[in-house]
């Protein structure tokens, strides 16, 4: 991983040079995947409207439904929903 968990920690105030932050670190990690496996989710809904314009009926209302779902989702707070600390 690159120095940005460091340089969160940094402007958050953990000391990055104590025992603790190695579990601190390992938790952001944790948060880090999970964050991957929601992208995921959300590439996978585009993949379908890619095979359906490439290969399918082409794009129609569903494919554009589809696309706009996951463009609300990019642009809202989904990540700080699913954690809980949405304001």
């Amino acid at each position: 991983m690159n120095n940005t968990l460091d340089e969160l920690a940094e402007q958050s105030g953990i000391d990055i040079r104590s025992a603790h932050w190695a579990r601190v670190y390992s938790f952001a990690q944790l948060i880090v995947r999970e964050c991957d496996r929601l992208n995921l989710k959300q590439s996978l809904e585009l993949s379908g409207v890619v095979t359906d314009t490439e290969h399918g009926s082409g794009f129609d209302s569903v494919c554009l439904d589809t696309v706009k779902r996951v463009e609300q989702y990019l642009a809202g707070n989904a990540f700080a929903q699913h954690f809980g600390v949405a304001e």
